[in-house]
């Protein structure tokens, strides 16, 4: 169960926070806010150490540099402290650790952040909450996880992809399944029809 009991609403204000992270092996204070006017993606999980995490934690770096090609930052975060997200990037990949990392990953010792983006449980880890933030720092796509199950990195990629696209192209949607490419809807009445005769059309 989560402690927090207010909904997080796709479309609002993300929460600011300012931590302590590291990145490059070194500690780096951050904070939220700084990011504005790229998009960033806030990629919770429960604890270093784990199985599943390095799994994901690495997917998300091997494609930073698809990400980043799409004004976009990418924020690890969980309960753990500075000194133990150091000791796991220090370790290899090959024994459970994560290695060098292309993104920063951020301390949520006093699990404030956890909270207000209402993923923390009752027993003090996060869930594997996943958002992205647009260059307005607003939230656009929140998913969230239980603690057993991993996130598609290539999924998110495309989400991104579909929000950045909608955003510069306010008269269109982006239907089920679409990727960069394939076909949009116009978001009028009669012009939509144009796209559902060419999918369903005999």
């Amino acid at each position: 169960m989560v402690l927090n009991n207010n909904y997080l609403q796709v479309g609002y204000k993300a929460p600011d926070f300012s931590a302590t992270s590291v990145y490059e092996q070194e500690f780096k204070q951050i904070r939220l806010s700084d990011y504005l006017g790229k998009y960033v993606i806030l990629l919770f999980y429960p604890l270093n150490f784990t199985f599943v995490c390095p799994t994901e934690i690495t997917a998300f770096s091997d494609v930073y540099d698809e990400i980043a090609k799409l004004n976009t930052e990418i924020l690890g975060i969980s309960v753990d402290s500075e000194y133990c997200h150091l000791a796991w990037i220090q370790m290899d990949r090959d024994v459970g650790g994560v290695g060098d990392l292309k993104y920063p990953l951020v301390s949520d010792l006093n699990k404030k952040i956890s909270s207000s983006y209402n993923v923390l449980t009752e027993e003090g880890k996060a869930l594997r909450g996943l958002f992205i933030i647009d260059k307005e720092g607003l939230i656009q796509h929140s998913l969230i996880n239980n603690l057993d199950v991993g996130r598609n990195v290539h999924e998110t990629i495309r989400i991104l992809q579909a929000i950045q696209y909608v955003q510069n192209h306010p008269d269109e949607v982006c239907p089920a399944n679409w990727k960069p490419g394939s076909s949009t809807i116009i978001n009028k009445p009669m012009k939509s029809k144009e796209y559902f005769s060419s999918i369903y059309a005999e």
